[in-house]
């Protein structure tokens, strides 16, 4: 597992972690309508989640994780 959790008090609620999870690890939580992390061990380590949040409510664990990555073509 790599991402570990959303904080709810930091999360607006404003669903960009969501969008940007290639792996579709975030989901709004109806009930309070912020991100939480449905699908951890899915998380591909990518931290686009961690880069496009603006309000910086994502937290990843220092134990898996990598550098993000960009492809120049």
């Amino acid at each position: 597992m790599a991402i570990e959790r959303i904080d709810p008090v930091l999360c607006k609620g404003c669903g960009i972690c969501v969008i940007s999870c290639p792996a579709d690890v975030i989901r709004m939580d109806q009930e309070s309508n912020k991100a939480v992390v449905r699908y951890p061990e899915d998380c591909m380590v990518c931290c686009w989640c961690l880069v496009e949040c603006p309000e910086d409510a994502v937290r990843i664990s220092p134990i898996r994780t990598s550098p993000l990555l960009t492809s120049w073509g």
